[in-house]
């Protein structure tokens, strides 16, 4: 149960985070704006903040009686503090640095002239997004979802913090070992899920590293 849960809110972060991830890379990257250095501290702080800091601050914001999740609950019935969405939201929260970092390099790499030349035939900033920058930063997108999903798998702190450790519901794998070695004669439990977390994480590791390169080889990077 932990582990297709694990999966379920893996996906769910990175389907949640990629598209602002997305965004936000581009801006880093081409954007030349008043703040964009605060900017880039704000998206990276997840990489620096204790976990559990982070998940306090996603308690601050999205809990019942935060600003976002008071308004979410009263106006659309959302509770996300407690449940798999708040764990999503947690491991999208301290995976997102992870893609918006792959996806930036990959656009840094990008030629200017390309952009460039589009924008002299007439190509609009949304056009030249979607038909050129997106389209030749995809190692990166790819990269940066693998990344972001297997990092998700570990994540612990925040999720513990925002959406607690509740069996069925918000225990994902991490949480799962820390109650087996909580309990007595829990180290076989332990010591299976680990194998089992330590494989989820390899592989993740090696398919972003073969897809990258596919996709690098493609584009002839």
């Amino acid at each position: 149960m932990a582990i297709r849960l694990s999966l379920t809110v893996a996906a769910r972060a990175v389907a949640f985070g990629l598209p602002v991830a997305c965004l936000i890379a581009v801006l880093l990257a081409r954007g030349r704006f008043y703040g964009r250095g605060l900017l880039d501290v704000i998206v990276h702080l997840p990489l620096v903040l204790p976990p559990v800091v982070v998940g306090w601050l996603l308690l601050l914001l999205f809990g019942l009686r935060g600003p976002i999740g008071a308004m979410l609950h009263d106006w659309f019935g959302i509770r996300l503090v407690f449940t798999a969405a708040g764990a999503a939201l947690a491991c999208a929260t301290m995976s997102f640095p992870l893609m918006v970092r792959a996806i930036r390099l990959s656009v840094d790499a990008i030629d200017p002239g390309l952009i460039d030349a589009a924008r002299t035939l007439g190509a609009g900033t949304w056009d030249r997004l979607f038909t050129i920058v997106l389209p030749l930063a995809l190692p990166g997108i790819v990269v940066g979802a693998v990344v972001a999903f297997a990092a998700s798998l570990g994540e612990f702190g925040a999720v513990i913090t925002f959406a607690a450790n509740i069996p069925g519901q918000t225990q994902t794998l991490p949480l799962a070992i820390y109650s087996a070695l909580q309990t007595p004669d829990g180290d076989a439990v332990a010591a299976r899920l680990s194998l089992v977390s330590v494989a989820l994480a390899v592989t993740g590791l090696l398919v972003s590293e073969y897809l990258g390169r596919r996709l690098r080889a493609r584009l002839g990077r």
